[in-house]
């Protein structure tokens, strides 16, 4: 009985997984709103009926992919974050960090520069909720570096909520380059480091709010 309930569970995240991959790719040449769920299930080879078995409707679909778009990037920054070295060291890590993952995962960074101001409300404010838990996350990473002794809460929020702003913005930057000029990486990396240098160097010097 247990195989059979596994072979069960199993099959039901496959057909997730083609859901969501399948919305993926469809999302590389349009917007979520303009999305339909047959367009979905016939690019996953699966029936309009096995959709709703696992999503209420698209934008629960869209839910999905946001969250999932996030979460190895989560990661990856806290290890930045929590690594050993100076400022240098983690900028030029942080900035590395980032264009690898827009590397392996344009789909999912094209989605959410696409969606974090597109037609769906519900997928722009589970953007804006995961950004806001990121940034939750930087900012009890950043008031454990001594150079924020002394330091508000609020002050911190307010550095960390910069440096993620940053970071989106310099994904889509990457994202662009990649898929229209790739000469302009290097371009591009060496500008987010003179940012990240600048929000440092304010930061030393910041007598709070």
């Amino acid at each position: 009985m247990n195989h059979i309930v596994g072979a069960r569970q199993a099959q039901k995240q496959q057909s997730r997984r083609a859901l969501l991959d399948a919305g993926l790719r469809l999302l590389a040449d349009q917007n979520l709103a303009s999305l339909g769920v047959r367009e979905v299930t016939r690019a996953a080879g699966l029936s309009p009926a096995a959709f709703y078995r696992h999503f209420p409707d698209l934008a629960a679909l869209g839910v999905a992919l946001v969250e999932e778009s996030l979460a190895s990037l989560h990661v990856m920054i806290r290890s930045v974050l929590v690594g050993e070295g100076g400022a240098e060291e983690l900028i030029d890590r942080a900035v590395d960090v980032i264009e690898q993952h827009v590397r392996e995962h344009r789909p999912h960074v094209r989605f959410l520069t696409r969606e974090r101001h597109g037609g769906v409300r519900r997928v722009r404010e589970a953007i804006d909720a995961e950004l806001g838990r990121f940034a939750e996350e930087v900012g009890a990473a950043l008031g454990l570096q001594p150079v924020s002794q002394g330091w508000s809460e609020g002050d911190l929020r307010m550095l960390a909520e910069l440096y993620v702003d940053h970071m989106v913005s310099t994904a889509a930057a990457f994202l662009e380059a990649q898929e229209t000029d790739p000469a302009r990486e290097a371009r591009i990396a060496a500008t987010a480091r003179l940012q990240l240098r600048l929000i440092s160097l304010g930061r030393r010097h910041w007598q709070g709010s």
